[in-house]
């Protein structure tokens, strides 16, 4: 948002003031504020404050977005600076630093405008080719995998991410392609030997890929890739840390139990089910 360089930004506790009065309808949005507003949420967007980031910040955008207050336009700026150094990128390979707000909850605005797109189709198809690139690279490069952080709220990086690749799963340019791009990157988040997922994160990890089942991904992608974890997991173990293995177990049974849980009486997914059972088995 190149317009806003030389606008003067409300610093976190002015924008939280006049967030807090939105909220509670003492104030409406006024459209001739909404320029240095929505800077200044882009630059407090990873606030360590969850009540600032979480609840009028996130909140304002989702309310602003569900209404369609903002036009499409703005809305692909937005995007633009979503996907930069600045905001997704942002502190990217750093763990336990506050970054990862900035960089979780970029996600979610981006998943916001990605829905947004999914109803009304103004981004172009080099423009969701672009979103799909930065949010695999972004995804792949995540290190903090923390959800809940006492004292400041939901980081809940691979959550959130997952929810933006749900969006861009549902995306009319997401072709069989681009689907198999997206699940090869979330199969490899829900299969981490750092630590334990704690906060269903693999429940979220599946929504796009369940949505993807019910599109047009092949299914032999699927069986294929559960066919060989046992062995890659196998592989993993001469040189993982002993902890660093059981992490990735956990996270491994705790994905495929869901996983096998989330298609439970659908006829059409019976033969990924039974593979589902065989990988458990194995491992």
């Amino acid at each position: 948002m190149d317009k806003t360089e030389h606008v003067a930004l409300l610093t976190a506790a002015e924008l939280k003031e006049f967030l807090k009065k939105i909220h509670s309808g003492v104030e409406g949005w006024e459209e001739e504020k909404s320029e240095v507003i929505i800077a200044s949420m882009l630059e407090h967007i990873g606030s360590s404050d969850s009540l600032l980031r979480d609840t009028y910040i996130y909140g304002t955008f989702c309310n602003l977005v569900l209404e369609k207050r903002l036009d499409e336009s703005l809305l692909g700026e937005m995007l633009g600076a979503c996907l930069t150094d600045k905001l997704l990128f942002h502190g990217i390979g750093e763990v336990d630093t506050d970054s990862v707000f900035t960089r979780s909850f970029t996600t979610l605005l981006i998943a916001l405008i990605l829905y947004s797109d999914n109803e009304s189709h103004f981004l172009s198809a080099k423009t969701v080719s672009e979103v799909k690139e930065k949010l695999i690279v972004y995804l792949d490069a995540e290190n903090d995998l923390r959800g809940f952080v006492p004292g400041k709220g939901w980081a809940h990086s691979i959550a959130h991410a997952a929810d933006a690749f749900d969006e861009l799963a549902k995306n009319p340019f997401a072709d069989m392609e681009m689907q198999a791009e997206l699940l090869g990157a979330l199969w490899n988040k829900a299969f981490v030997s750092d630590s334990v997922y704690l906060h269903d994160e693999e429940e979220r990890i599946l929504v796009p890929i369940l949505d993807m089942l019910n599109r047009e991904l092949d299914f032999e992608i699927i069986e294929s890739l559960l066919q060989k974890l046992p062995a890659d997991i196998l592989q993993q173990k001469e040189f993982l840390q002993e902890e660093n293995y059981w992490f990735l177990m956990a996270n491994a049974k705790k994905f495929l139990k869901s996983f096998y849980m989330q298609i439970e009486g659908k006829d059409e997914l019976g033969k990924v089910q039974q593979t589902i059972k065989e990988c458990l088995t194995a491992l």
